[in-house]
Protein backbone atom coordinates (compact mmCIF):
# COMPACT_ATOMS: atom_id res chain seq x y z
CA UNK A 1 0.00 0.00 0.00
CA UNK A 2 1.20 3.48 -0.84
CA UNK A 3 1.05 6.00 2.01
CA UNK A 4 -1.53 8.78 2.13
CA UNK A 5 0.06 12.14 1.37
CA UNK A 6 -2.05 15.31 1.48
CA UNK A 7 -2.00 17.63 -1.51
CA UNK A 8 0.02 20.80 -1.16
CA UNK A 9 -1.36 24.17 -2.20
CA UNK A 10 0.02 27.68 -2.26
CA UNK A 11 -1.21 28.04 1.36
CA UNK A 12 -0.94 24.45 2.61
CA UNK A 13 2.59 23.23 3.20
CA UNK A 14 3.46 19.55 3.46
CA UNK A 15 6.06 18.20 5.88
CA UNK A 16 7.38 14.70 5.28
CA UNK A 17 9.96 12.67 7.15
CA UNK A 18 11.39 9.85 5.04
CA UNK A 19 13.80 7.04 5.80
CA UNK A 20 15.94 7.76 2.73
CA UNK A 21 16.20 10.89 0.60
CA UNK A 22 18.11 11.00 -2.69
CA UNK A 23 18.56 14.60 -3.78
CA UNK A 24 19.77 13.80 -7.31
CA UNK A 25 23.22 15.30 -6.78
CA UNK A 26 25.12 14.13 -3.70
CA UNK A 27 26.75 10.71 -3.54
CA UNK A 28 25.54 9.93 -0.03
CA UNK A 29 21.82 9.29 0.61
CA UNK A 30 20.28 11.26 3.45
CA UNK A 31 18.75 9.15 6.20
CA UNK A 32 15.73 10.12 8.30
CA UNK A 33 15.43 13.34 6.35
CA UNK A 34 12.80 16.06 6.54
CA UNK A 35 11.34 17.94 3.57
CA UNK A 36 8.84 20.79 3.55
CA UNK A 37 7.19 22.05 0.36
CA UNK A 38 4.15 23.83 -0.97
CA UNK A 39 2.82 23.55 -4.53
CA UNK A 40 5.36 26.06 -5.85
CA UNK A 41 8.69 25.10 -4.32
CA UNK A 42 10.70 23.09 -1.85
CA UNK A 43 11.17 25.12 1.32
CA UNK A 44 13.38 22.91 3.48
CA UNK A 45 15.50 19.75 3.18
CA UNK A 46 17.61 18.37 6.01
CA UNK A 47 18.14 15.90 8.83
CA UNK A 48 16.99 18.37 11.48
CA UNK A 49 13.40 19.30 12.37
CA UNK A 50 12.28 22.17 10.10
CA UNK A 51 12.10 25.66 11.65
CA UNK A 52 8.59 26.60 12.74
CA UNK A 53 8.43 29.68 10.53
CA UNK A 54 8.21 27.55 7.37
CA UNK A 55 5.57 25.16 8.74
CA UNK A 56 1.82 25.59 8.78
CA UNK A 57 0.60 27.60 11.82
CA UNK A 58 0.59 25.39 14.90
CA UNK A 59 2.11 22.38 13.14
CA UNK A 60 4.43 20.30 15.36
CA UNK A 61 4.43 16.88 13.62
CA UNK A 62 5.06 15.78 10.03
CA UNK A 63 2.06 15.23 7.79
CA UNK A 64 3.52 11.76 7.20
CA UNK A 65 6.33 9.89 8.95
CA UNK A 66 7.67 7.34 6.46
CA UNK A 67 10.73 5.48 7.78
CA UNK A 68 10.47 2.73 5.14
CA UNK A 69 10.09 5.08 2.16
CA UNK A 70 12.59 6.58 -0.28
CA UNK A 71 12.03 10.02 -1.79
CA UNK A 72 13.85 10.92 -5.00
CA UNK A 73 13.42 13.53 -7.74
CA UNK A 74 11.04 12.78 -10.56
CA UNK A 75 12.75 11.39 -13.66
CA UNK A 76 13.95 13.34 -16.71
CA UNK A 77 14.09 11.66 -20.12
CA UNK A 78 16.86 13.50 -21.95
CA UNK A 79 16.07 12.07 -25.41
CA UNK A 80 12.52 11.44 -26.60
CA UNK A 81 10.53 11.80 -29.81
CA UNK A 82 7.07 12.70 -28.60
CA UNK A 83 5.57 12.60 -32.10
CA UNK A 84 6.27 8.85 -32.39
CA UNK A 85 4.59 5.86 -30.74
CA UNK A 86 7.34 3.54 -29.57
CA UNK A 87 5.27 0.63 -28.33
CA UNK A 88 3.91 -0.24 -31.79
CA UNK A 89 5.89 -3.19 -33.18
CA UNK A 90 4.17 -3.81 -36.50
CA UNK A 91 6.27 -2.17 -39.29
CA UNK A 92 3.23 -1.46 -41.47
CA UNK A 93 1.40 0.22 -38.62
CA UNK A 94 4.48 2.31 -37.82
CA UNK A 95 4.78 3.41 -41.44
CA UNK A 96 1.07 4.29 -41.58
CA UNK A 97 1.36 6.24 -38.33
CA UNK A 98 3.96 8.59 -39.85
CA UNK A 99 1.70 9.37 -42.82
CA UNK A 100 -0.79 11.16 -40.58
CA UNK A 101 -1.10 14.94 -40.50
CA UNK A 102 0.76 17.09 -38.00
CA UNK A 103 -2.51 17.74 -36.18
CA UNK A 104 -3.25 14.03 -35.93
CA UNK A 105 0.25 13.34 -34.58
CA UNK A 106 -0.18 16.10 -32.00
CA UNK A 107 -3.61 14.81 -30.97
CA UNK A 108 -2.10 11.34 -30.44
CA UNK A 109 0.86 12.68 -28.45
CA UNK A 110 -1.12 14.69 -25.89
CA UNK A 111 -2.75 11.73 -24.07
CA UNK A 112 0.75 10.35 -23.40
CA UNK A 113 1.64 13.23 -21.14
CA UNK A 114 -0.46 12.45 -18.09
CA UNK A 115 0.59 8.79 -18.35
CA UNK A 116 4.20 9.93 -18.21
CA UNK A 117 3.54 11.85 -15.00
CA UNK A 118 1.97 8.82 -13.38
CA UNK A 119 5.10 6.85 -14.27
CA UNK A 120 7.23 9.43 -12.48
CA UNK A 121 8.55 11.11 -15.64
CA UNK A 122 8.43 14.82 -14.87
CA UNK A 123 10.32 16.18 -17.88
CA UNK A 124 11.17 15.30 -21.47
CA UNK A 125 13.81 16.85 -23.69
CA UNK A 126 12.31 16.19 -27.09
CA UNK A 127 14.89 15.35 -29.75
CA UNK A 128 13.15 16.71 -32.81
CA UNK A 129 10.40 16.29 -35.37
CA UNK A 130 9.55 18.14 -38.57
CA UNK A 131 5.81 18.11 -37.79
CA UNK A 132 6.19 20.61 -34.91
CA UNK A 133 4.61 18.25 -32.38
CA UNK A 134 7.40 18.80 -29.86
CA UNK A 135 7.23 22.55 -30.40
CA UNK A 136 3.49 22.58 -29.81
CA UNK A 137 3.89 20.62 -26.58
CA UNK A 138 6.73 22.88 -25.45
CA UNK A 139 4.59 25.96 -26.06
CA UNK A 140 1.67 24.33 -24.24
CA UNK A 141 3.97 23.60 -21.31
CA UNK A 142 4.86 27.29 -21.09
CA UNK A 143 1.26 28.55 -20.97
CA UNK A 144 -0.47 29.87 -17.88
CA UNK A 145 -3.28 27.31 -18.29
CA UNK A 146 -0.88 24.39 -18.71
CA UNK A 147 -2.67 21.04 -18.49
CA UNK A 148 -1.43 18.15 -16.38
CA UNK A 149 1.80 17.28 -18.19
CA UNK A 150 5.54 16.95 -17.66
CA UNK A 151 7.86 19.75 -18.63
CA UNK A 152 8.66 19.53 -22.35
CA UNK A 153 11.17 21.39 -24.45
CA UNK A 154 11.96 20.79 -28.10
CA UNK A 155 14.33 21.78 -30.91
CA UNK A 156 11.54 21.55 -33.48
CA UNK A 157 12.90 20.15 -36.72
CA UNK A 158 16.46 18.84 -36.46
CA UNK A 159 19.03 20.10 -38.97
CA UNK A 160 20.52 17.72 -41.56
CA UNK A 161 21.74 17.74 -45.16
CA UNK A 162 19.22 17.14 -47.91
CA UNK A 163 19.19 13.52 -49.04
CA UNK A 164 21.00 12.25 -45.96
CA UNK A 165 19.71 10.43 -42.87
CA UNK A 166 17.08 12.14 -40.73
CA UNK A 167 14.44 13.39 -43.16
CA UNK A 168 11.62 11.97 -40.99
CA UNK A 169 12.53 14.37 -38.16
CA UNK A 170 14.66 17.06 -39.81
CA UNK A 171 14.68 19.79 -42.42
CA UNK A 172 17.78 20.52 -44.52
CA UNK A 173 20.45 23.10 -43.93
CA UNK A 174 20.32 23.80 -47.66
CA UNK A 175 16.99 25.61 -47.22
CA UNK A 176 18.94 28.59 -45.81
CA UNK A 177 21.72 30.83 -47.08
CA UNK A 178 23.85 30.42 -43.95
CA UNK A 179 24.02 28.24 -40.82
CA UNK A 180 23.13 31.32 -38.76
CA UNK A 181 19.98 31.91 -40.81
CA UNK A 182 19.00 28.25 -40.35
CA UNK A 183 19.40 28.43 -36.57
CA UNK A 184 17.62 31.78 -36.37
CA UNK A 185 14.63 30.34 -38.26
CA UNK A 186 14.41 27.42 -35.85
CA UNK A 187 14.43 29.78 -32.90
CA UNK A 188 11.80 32.05 -34.45
CA UNK A 189 9.61 28.94 -34.72
CA UNK A 190 9.99 28.47 -30.98
CA UNK A 191 12.87 25.99 -30.62
CA UNK A 192 14.25 25.66 -27.10
CA UNK A 193 17.57 24.28 -28.36
CA UNK A 194 19.13 23.17 -31.66
CA UNK A 195 19.34 19.53 -32.81
CA UNK A 196 22.01 18.56 -35.35
CA UNK A 197 22.37 15.30 -37.29
CA UNK A 198 26.08 15.08 -38.17
CA UNK A 199 26.11 11.31 -38.87
CA UNK A 200 24.05 8.45 -40.18
CA UNK A 201 22.96 5.40 -38.14
CA UNK A 202 24.46 1.99 -37.49
CA UNK A 203 24.35 -0.59 -40.29
CA UNK A 204 23.51 -3.64 -38.18
CA UNK A 205 24.41 -6.03 -41.02
CA UNK A 206 27.95 -4.66 -41.06
CA UNK A 207 28.05 -3.83 -37.37
CA UNK A 208 29.34 -0.30 -37.96
CA UNK A 209 28.45 3.18 -39.17
CA UNK A 210 29.50 2.86 -42.80
CA UNK A 211 28.28 6.20 -44.23
CA UNK A 212 30.58 9.18 -44.17
CA UNK A 213 29.59 11.93 -41.72
CA UNK A 214 27.09 14.35 -43.21
CA UNK A 215 28.47 17.42 -41.44
CA UNK A 216 32.00 18.73 -41.24
CA UNK A 217 33.54 20.13 -38.10
CA UNK A 218 33.34 23.60 -39.66
CA UNK A 219 29.60 23.29 -40.35
CA UNK A 220 28.92 22.09 -36.83
CA UNK A 221 31.05 24.90 -35.38
CA UNK A 222 29.08 27.47 -37.35
CA UNK A 223 25.72 26.04 -36.21
CA UNK A 224 26.90 25.82 -32.60
CA UNK A 225 28.20 29.41 -32.68
CA UNK A 226 24.87 30.58 -34.06
CA UNK A 227 22.97 28.76 -31.31
CA UNK A 228 25.30 30.16 -28.66
CA UNK A 229 24.77 33.68 -29.98
CA UNK A 230 21.11 33.24 -29.00
CA UNK A 231 21.98 31.58 -25.67
CA UNK A 232 20.85 28.11 -26.79
CA UNK A 233 22.36 24.65 -26.37
CA UNK A 234 22.95 22.08 -29.11
CA UNK A 235 22.45 18.31 -29.17
CA UNK A 236 24.00 16.13 -31.84
CA UNK A 237 22.90 12.73 -33.14
CA UNK A 238 26.34 11.17 -33.56
CA UNK A 239 27.59 7.59 -33.93
CA UNK A 240 30.81 6.40 -35.53
CA UNK A 241 34.09 7.78 -34.31
CA UNK A 242 34.77 10.14 -37.24
CA UNK A 243 31.38 11.83 -37.02
CA UNK A 244 31.61 11.97 -33.24
CA UNK A 245 34.97 13.69 -33.64
CA UNK A 246 33.35 16.36 -35.81
CA UNK A 247 30.65 16.92 -33.18
CA UNK A 248 33.12 17.18 -30.30
CA UNK A 249 35.43 19.55 -32.16
CA UNK A 250 32.39 21.52 -33.28
CA UNK A 251 31.58 22.22 -29.63
CA UNK A 252 28.13 20.69 -29.17
CA UNK A 253 26.63 20.43 -25.68
CA UNK A 254 25.59 16.77 -25.83
CA UNK A 255 26.42 13.70 -27.87
CA UNK A 256 23.31 11.60 -28.50
CA UNK A 257 23.79 7.83 -28.95
CA UNK A 258 27.59 7.95 -29.28
CA UNK A 259 28.12 4.38 -30.45
CA UNK A 260 31.81 3.57 -31.13
CA UNK A 261 33.18 6.38 -28.95
CA UNK A 262 36.97 6.24 -28.49
CA UNK A 263 38.87 6.71 -25.25
CA UNK A 264 40.47 9.99 -26.35
CA UNK A 265 37.04 11.32 -27.28
CA UNK A 266 35.75 10.58 -23.79
CA UNK A 267 38.64 12.59 -22.37
CA UNK A 268 37.86 15.57 -24.59
CA UNK A 269 34.16 15.35 -23.74
CA UNK A 270 34.97 15.46 -20.04
CA UNK A 271 37.37 18.36 -20.45
CA UNK A 272 34.89 20.34 -22.58
CA UNK A 273 31.85 19.58 -20.41
CA UNK A 274 30.12 17.71 -23.26
CA UNK A 275 27.54 15.31 -21.87
CA UNK A 276 26.73 11.88 -23.31
CA UNK A 277 23.25 10.39 -23.78
CA UNK A 278 24.04 6.72 -24.60
CA UNK A 279 20.50 5.49 -25.56
CA UNK A 280 20.96 1.74 -25.13
CA UNK A 281 17.25 1.01 -25.43
CA UNK A 282 16.62 1.30 -29.20
CA UNK A 283 19.56 -0.98 -30.04
CA UNK A 284 18.73 -3.40 -27.23
CA UNK A 285 15.17 -3.60 -28.58
CA UNK A 286 16.55 -4.66 -31.96
CA UNK A 287 18.08 -7.61 -30.12
CA UNK A 288 15.03 -8.23 -27.93
CA UNK A 289 12.83 -8.44 -31.04
CA UNK A 290 15.39 -10.00 -33.38
CA UNK A 291 13.00 -12.73 -34.54
CA UNK A 292 10.20 -10.28 -35.27
CA UNK A 293 12.66 -8.00 -37.10
CA UNK A 294 13.98 -10.92 -39.15
CA UNK A 295 17.59 -10.40 -38.03
CA UNK A 296 19.89 -13.23 -39.06
CA UNK A 297 22.61 -14.70 -36.77
CA UNK A 298 25.23 -12.29 -38.13
CA UNK A 299 23.13 -9.26 -37.21
CA UNK A 300 22.33 -10.72 -33.78
CA UNK A 301 26.05 -11.26 -33.19
CA UNK A 302 26.77 -7.67 -34.24
CA UNK A 303 24.06 -6.30 -31.96
CA UNK A 304 25.49 -8.17 -28.97
CA UNK A 305 29.00 -6.96 -29.75
CA UNK A 306 27.88 -3.34 -30.19
CA UNK A 307 25.94 -3.36 -26.93
CA UNK A 308 28.79 -4.99 -25.00
CA UNK A 309 31.23 -2.41 -26.35
CA UNK A 310 28.82 0.41 -25.54
CA UNK A 311 28.46 -0.85 -21.95
CA UNK A 312 32.23 -1.01 -21.48
CA UNK A 313 32.59 2.50 -22.90
CA UNK A 314 29.91 3.79 -20.53
CA UNK A 315 31.73 2.43 -17.49
CA UNK A 316 34.97 3.95 -18.73
CA UNK A 317 33.23 7.29 -19.34
CA UNK A 318 31.98 7.35 -15.76
CA UNK A 319 35.43 6.52 -14.43
CA UNK A 320 36.79 9.48 -16.41
CA UNK A 321 34.09 11.84 -15.15
CA UNK A 322 32.05 12.32 -18.32
CA UNK A 323 28.54 13.62 -17.60
CA UNK A 324 26.04 10.84 -18.34
CA UNK A 325 22.40 11.66 -19.08
CA UNK A 326 19.68 9.01 -19.32
CA UNK A 327 17.66 9.24 -22.52
CA UNK A 328 15.48 6.48 -23.88
CA UNK A 329 15.06 7.56 -27.54
CA UNK A 330 11.38 6.85 -26.85
CA UNK A 331 9.35 6.56 -30.02
CA UNK A 332 11.99 4.34 -31.59
CA UNK A 333 10.98 0.79 -32.45
CA UNK A 334 9.92 -1.01 -29.27
CA UNK A 335 10.73 1.91 -26.95
CA UNK A 336 7.48 3.29 -25.47
CA UNK A 337 7.46 6.66 -23.77
CA UNK A 338 7.96 6.52 -20.01
CA UNK A 339 8.39 2.78 -19.83
CA UNK A 340 11.31 3.16 -22.21
CA UNK A 341 13.14 5.42 -19.76
CA UNK A 342 12.69 2.89 -16.96
CA UNK A 343 14.13 0.25 -19.31
CA UNK A 344 17.01 2.54 -20.33
CA UNK A 345 17.90 3.06 -16.66
CA UNK A 346 17.87 -0.70 -16.10
CA UNK A 347 20.19 -1.14 -19.09
CA UNK A 348 22.58 1.51 -17.75
CA UNK A 349 22.64 -0.33 -14.43
CA UNK A 350 23.20 -3.63 -16.26
CA UNK A 351 26.15 -2.01 -18.05
CA UNK A 352 27.87 -1.53 -14.71
CA UNK A 353 26.80 1.74 -13.11
CA UNK A 354 25.57 1.83 -9.53
CA UNK A 355 21.85 2.44 -8.97
CA UNK A 356 22.65 5.83 -7.42
CA UNK A 357 24.71 6.84 -10.48
CA UNK A 358 21.84 5.77 -12.73
CA UNK A 359 19.38 7.84 -10.69
CA UNK A 360 21.67 10.85 -10.96
CA UNK A 361 21.77 10.40 -14.75
CA UNK A 362 17.99 10.82 -14.86
CA UNK A 363 17.65 13.57 -12.24
CA UNK A 364 20.40 15.90 -11.05
CA UNK A 365 22.73 15.50 -14.03
CA UNK A 366 20.25 16.67 -16.70
CA UNK A 367 18.88 19.24 -14.26
CA UNK A 368 22.36 20.73 -13.89
CA UNK A 369 23.56 20.44 -17.51
CA UNK A 370 20.62 21.07 -19.82
CA UNK A 371 19.54 24.62 -18.90
CA UNK A 372 15.83 23.92 -18.62
CA UNK A 373 13.42 26.83 -18.15
CA UNK A 374 12.19 25.39 -14.84
CA UNK A 375 14.04 24.11 -11.77
CA UNK A 376 13.41 20.41 -11.20
CA UNK A 377 15.36 17.17 -10.97
CA UNK A 378 16.90 17.94 -7.58
CA UNK A 379 15.51 17.92 -4.06
CA UNK A 380 16.89 21.23 -2.92
CA UNK A 381 15.26 24.40 -1.53
CA UNK A 382 13.93 26.55 -4.35
CA UNK A 383 13.33 23.65 -6.74
CA UNK A 384 9.87 22.60 -7.83
CA UNK A 385 8.22 19.84 -5.75
CA UNK A 386 8.31 17.00 -8.30
CA UNK A 387 9.21 13.68 -6.66
CA UNK A 388 8.81 9.92 -6.58
CA UNK A 389 8.01 8.28 -3.24
CA UNK A 390 8.45 4.50 -2.95
CA UNK A 391 8.95 1.80 -0.32
CA UNK A 392 10.83 -0.30 -2.90
CA UNK A 393 14.36 1.03 -2.62
CA UNK A 394 15.85 2.05 -5.98
CA UNK A 395 19.27 1.86 -4.31
CA UNK A 396 18.90 -1.94 -4.44
CA UNK A 397 18.09 -1.77 -8.16
CA UNK A 398 16.48 0.87 -10.34
CA UNK A 399 14.10 -1.86 -11.54
CA UNK A 400 12.25 -1.17 -8.28
CA UNK A 401 10.99 2.04 -9.90
CA UNK A 402 8.54 -0.15 -11.81
CA UNK A 403 6.87 -1.18 -8.55
CA UNK A 404 3.98 0.69 -6.85
CA UNK A 405 4.94 4.26 -6.02
CA UNK A 406 3.62 7.78 -5.74
CA UNK A 407 4.41 10.73 -7.99
CA UNK A 408 4.16 14.15 -6.36
CA UNK A 409 3.97 16.91 -8.96
CA UNK A 410 3.56 20.55 -7.92
CA UNK A 411 1.67 19.51 -4.83
CA UNK A 412 -0.68 17.00 -6.47
CA UNK A 413 -0.27 13.30 -5.61
CA UNK A 414 -0.67 10.49 -8.15
CA UNK A 415 -0.67 6.79 -7.41
CA UNK A 416 0.91 4.23 -9.72
CA UNK A 417 0.29 0.60 -8.84
CA UNK A 418 1.92 -0.76 -12.01
CA UNK A 419 -1.44 -1.14 -13.77
CA UNK A 420 -1.02 1.79 -16.15
CA UNK A 421 -2.38 1.13 -19.65
CA UNK A 422 0.71 1.31 -21.92
CA UNK A 423 -1.28 1.69 -25.16
CA UNK A 424 -0.40 4.76 -27.16
CA UNK A 425 3.03 5.19 -25.57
Amino acid sequence: MNPTIPAATADRRIWLRVGTLLDGVTTTPRRNAHIVYDKNQILHVGENTPPSNILNPGQSEPDADLPDQTLLPGLIDAHTHLFLEGGELDPQNRAAYLKQSSKQLLDLSRPRLEKLLRLGIIACRDAGDKDSVGLALSKLCATANRPLMPYVDSPGAAIHHRGRYGSFMAEPLEDFATPHACVEARLRAGADRIKLIPTSIIDFKKGAVVSEPQMTTEEISALVAAAQSFGKQTLAHASGDTGIDHAIEGGVDTIEHGFFLRDDQLTRMRDRNIAWVPTFAPVQKQLDHADRMGHDPEVVSNLKRILDQHAATLVHACEKGVIILAGSDAGSYGVPHGLGLLYEMELIERAGLSPLAVIHSATGAPSSRLAFREKFGQIQPGFLPRFILTRHSPLETVANLRKPRLTIFDGAVFENNATLDPSGL
